[in-house]
């Protein structure tokens, strides 16, 4: 069965500091026409950063799209200052943010962030053997974070509770649960 839509049009309708949005019109597979809305955002990393005492490092920051404070692990985008490398992303994100540097940093996966209507394209790291930073790097003026370290049975209640509803940062917990059931 053929699933892929023809586009046959596509026009910018937005093009901002984070993100683009265009309009595409399509024929699907059954020869129907209809729009798509699609917002592009660069490629972005995310970092699950374990500490020396076996605690997650998580960010408590103000999200303007839901208008409230979240708790999430460190992440941001692949941008001009790396080459677009996310490890590169990654390190410099983990300085940022934390203030910490990793002696290890493991791939864990890649994946899409919400494919219904985002391109955006998201890698997630372990970063391990945490130290404090020599030289520290600017960080974003329009960010401001606060920092706290959790266990992993505080993080999952923090889900169950729901204080944690950032997908990326509920899949982080969810790994680290299964890196120690597995040892």
């Amino acid at each position: 069965m053929d699933f892929a839509e023809k586009t046959t049009h596509t026009k910018n309708v937005f093009k901002g500091h984070l993100i683009s949005v265009d309009v595409e019109d399509v024929i699907t597979p059954e020869g129907h026409h209809s729009q798509r809305e699609i917002v592009h955002h660069a490629p972005a990393i995310a970092i699950l950063a374990i500490t020396d005492d076996n605690k997650m490092i998580l960010e408590k920051q103000w999200r303007s799209p839901i208008h409230a404070t979240t708790l999430e692990i460190p992440a941001g985008k692949v941008d001009s200052r790396d080459s677009a490398d996310p490890v590169h992303a990654a390190k410099r994100e983990l300085n940022e943010e934390t203030r910490y540097a990793a002696k290890k940093l493991t791939k864990v996966s890649s994946f899409y962030t919400s494919v219904g209507v985002l391109d955006e394209f998201m890698t997630l790291y372990l970063a391990t053997g945490l130290t404090p930073v020599q030289n520290k790097l600017p960080q974003d003026q329009d960010e401001q974070l606060s920092l706290m370290k959790v266990s992993l049975a505080q993080a999952l209640k923090m889900i169950d509770d729901g204080q944690i509803q950032d997908a990326k940062t509920i899949m982080a917990i969810y790994y680290w649960q299964g890196m120690k059931r597995n040892g």
